[in-house]
Parts: structure tokens; sequence; C-alpha cells
């Protein structure tokens, strides 16, 4: 594991990008002074610079140890374009990003003992009509498909007739019948529910 301690040879100092950029380039045709150069010449800009990006500061080694086997494993395909430190320091950006986005995808431990009960709470429940969109989706479940299907495109999505029809498959008169069927069995349900409410 490379760590920030690595003791710099006598001959290593801050290096300008053009001689870091010799030093890759020699590197890239399998010179191992010249990689042990470089490695330690970047050392502390790469760890300064994944420190900075980076939102784990305990992370920060793993990154730069990441960054650095990238670039060795890339170092033959390094022409020269740019210089060696905007290379390496790219490698190490996409080394931060791509850390972020395994840790977006980990599932997260949580120190809650009923953690059905804290994603429960943690859904919205107090934004206008978050229970009648529940209470309608209830509903809806109850309908015939082709039903649902008809009340779905035209009344929830505003479809007009005709492309609802035309989805559908079917004439635009049996979308008519259906959405009318729908919204009388939906009438009867609501009805059926504020009865039992009152009781």
């Amino acid at each position: 594991m490379i760590t920030p301690t690595l003791p710099a040879s006598p001959d290593v100092t801050e290096s300008s990008d053009e001689s870091l950029t010799n030093w890759a380039l020699a590197a890239r045709h399998g010179d191992s002074v010249a990689v042990d150069h470089l490695m330690r010449a970047l050392h502390r800009d790469v760890l300064r610079y994944v420190a900075y990006l980076g939102a784990d500061p305990q992370a920060v080694d793993d990154l730069a140890q990441d960054t650095f086997l990238r670039a060795l494993g890339s170092l033959h395909r390094f022409e020269g374009r740019s210089s060696a430190r905007t290379w390496l320091l790219s490698i190490a950006r996409r080394a931060v990003i791509d850390s972020y986005r395994r840790a977006a995808v980990r599932p997260r431990l949580s120190d809650v003992q009923d953690w059905q009960l804290a994603v429960e709470l943690a859904q919205p429940q107090g934004l206008p009509g978050f229970d009648d969109g529940v209470a309608l989706l209830d509903l809806l479940a109850v309908l015939p498909d082709e039903r649902r299907e008809a009340f779905l495109l035209t009344q929830l999505l505003g479809l007009p007739y005709e492309e609802a029809a035309e989805l559908s498959n079917c004439p635009v008169g049996t979308v008519r019948s259906r959405v009318a069927r729908a919204r009388a069995t939906l009438v009867h349900l609501l009805a059926d529910e504020d009865v039992a409410c009152a009781l």
C-alpha cells in the first residue's frame, strides 16, 4: 500500500511538469527508476487532490493507492499530450467519482432495531393529496384491467378518448363505456367506504 510517509529519494524535488512528463514517457517504456521517481514526485499532489475531492478522510490513502494502480495499469497508453501531473490527477478524479458511485449503490447499515418502522416513517406522508393518492390506487386496483386502463389513460393522463382507443386497440365507444363503468364503480366503492366510516 502506498502511504503518505513514503521517503523521497534524495534527487526527488518538486519537479516541473515538463520533467514529470519526461519521467512518465520513460516509465511508459519500462524504466522502473522512472516509474519510482514519477510516483514519488506526484504522491503528495494525488493525496491532496483526493482529500479535497473525497468526503471521507479515512479513504484518502485507499483512493491514492487506487489512483496509482490505475495509472500503472494504463501507463503504456500515456502519450504526453498533457502533463503527467494532469494525467495522474484526472485518474485520481475518476477514482473518487467511482468511489462515490460504489457508495451510492452499497446498502447502508442501520442501528435501528425496527427497520421496517424506520422505512415507513421516512416515507412522505404530510404532502398534499398523499393519502388521497394512496386511496385512489387502492380503489383502482379493484377495477378490471380494461376499465382501469381506460380510466387511467383518459382521466389521470388526460389523453383524448381517440388516443386512448388507439392505445387500447379498441373502438372509441368501448373506451367511453369502460370509463363510465369505472367511474360508476369508483363512486359506488367510495359511497360504501363513507358508510363504513360513519358506522
